[in-house]
């Protein structure tokens, strides 16, 4: 088949006008579905006042946790059953990130002078439990109504940077968790 000359015209247009009218569909028309995050993002704000103890008593500040993700839960020390679902939500997350979990520090930060439950804390092996010295540390964790219904998420370099919501999702969780590790550059 042989084209003609305005056949070839037509076709020339058509190479140099399709790539500009679907660049014109692409961006005004078509929208694909953004990621959206589970967890609630927060501006990066780094921890103040992050000295404290451990729980047997060792000075420990929170700075030594630096380079690693770390899951936050702020309560007292007597844990009730939702403070024993974020506990292992938290080991249990951790567990999913497979050669990952090496990255992601667990911390239970106490608000009270009480001691929690040992046979608690023996299903949670890696746990830091943790009392900061200045009580105005646990204000920097925004919560509308408990901080204790939620669990935060810690940068490697020290920002409290998320917040999932109260009775969390666990795949929400992982989802999130997987994709800051694999965007990650620093821990």
């Amino acid at each position: 088949m042989k084209l003609t000359s305005r056949g070839k015209l037509l076709m020339l247009i058509g190479v140099f006008l399709v790539p500009v009218v679907a660049a014109y569909v692409a961006y005004f028309g078509w929208r694909p579905a953004g990621h959206t995050n589970y967890g609630e993002l927060f501006k990066a704000t780094p921890l103040q006042q992050t000295q404290g103890v451990m729980l047997d008593g060792q000075p420990f500040t929170l700075d030594a946790l630096q380079g690693k993700w770390v899951m936050v839960h702020v309560g007292p020390a007597q844990c009730d059953a939702g403070c024993a679902q974020q506990l292992y939500l938290m080991r249990q997350t951790r567990i999913t990130q497979g050669k990952d979990q090496s990255r992601i520090e667990r911390l239970w930060v106490l608000t009270d002078a009480a001691a929690p439950n040992g046979a608690l804390l023996q299903e949670h092996p890696g746990l830091h439990v943790w009392r900061p010295e200045n009580p105005a540390f646990i204000d920097q964790f925004p919560a509308s109504l408990n901080r204790a219904g939620h669990i935060y998420l810690i940068d490697p370099l020290g920002n409290l940077m998320l917040r999932f919501p109260e009775s969390p999702d666990p795949r929400g969780m992982m989802k999130d968790l997987k994709l800051l590790l694999k965007a990650s550059q620093v821990g």
